[in-house]
């Protein structure tokens, strides 16, 4: 797979992460063409005066990492990032509203942040690791009807990260209406070409530089 690093969001959203970790993300971002940088919206502003010349988009969350803020906290969360220079959008699901089967809630929560940003790429980040396959396949169905863009596994902050098992049920689901992102424990090369085999169109991780030298290492190999 020659394009790999187009699919990846290179992401720190660690608790201690600093300025001086966001100054080396967006230049490895930049020498590697990462797709975007995923970064708290505290450090969107740095994102964008550090990626001012460059095709390297900036993403932030919202309502993370647990998803349990107000939906009107989400909307100005996801307003005021793009004001200070997001590209993209990845807010998380209310799980608790979700679980409740409280979907009202949850589809009003979803469709209000998308309908503030417009038309600004929306993730909604289900947390594949709390749900049950039909919570998950009912949480995707939610996403369709709120009109995002993306379906995304997972936080990276819960008891679990991506599956292939759960990003080929959203595969199903949504078949070519949404699109995928696969975040959480995606490490290597080799995992990450699974999960893009598998349908994600977009992969989260805080690894992009470790996956781009082995692919240049299976690159060299298969020449061989």
């Amino acid at each position: 797979m020659t394009n790999i690093n187009r699919y990846i969001d290179h992401t720190i959203l660690k608790v201690d992460t600093t300025e001086r970790n966001i100054i080396d993300l967006c230049t490895e971002a930049k020498k590697h063409q990462f797709h975007t940088v995923c970064v708290n919206p505290c450090y969107v502003p740095l994102a964008k005066q550090l990626l001012e010349k460059s095709s390297v988009k900036i993403c932030t969350v919202v309502g993370f990492p647990l998803g349990a803020t107000s939906t009107e906290s989400k909307v100005f969360e996801a307003k005021n990032a793009i004001k200070n220079g997001a590209d993209e959008i990845d807010m998380v699901i209310n799980i608790g509203f979700l679980r409740s089967k409280n979907y009202v809630a949850v589809l009003k929560d979803i469709n209000d942040v998308k309908t503030a940003i417009g038309k600004t790429p929306l993730k909604v980040i289900i947390e594949i690791s709390e749900l049950s396959k039909n919570e998950i396949v009912k949480a995707c169905e939610i996403c369709l009807d709120a009109k995002a863009d993306f379906i995304k596994t997972s936080t990276g902050f819960a008891s679990g990260g991506a599956t292939l098992t759960a990003v080929k049920i959203i595969k199903k689901t949504v078949k070519n209406q949404a699109k995928i992102k696969a975040s959480g424990g995606i490490r290597d090369y080799e995992t990450a070409v699974k999960y893009i085999n598998a349908g994600a169109d977009r992969i989260g991780t805080s690894s992009g530089v470790n996956i781009m030298q082995q692919q240049q290492e299976y690159s060299s190999t298969e020449k061989h």
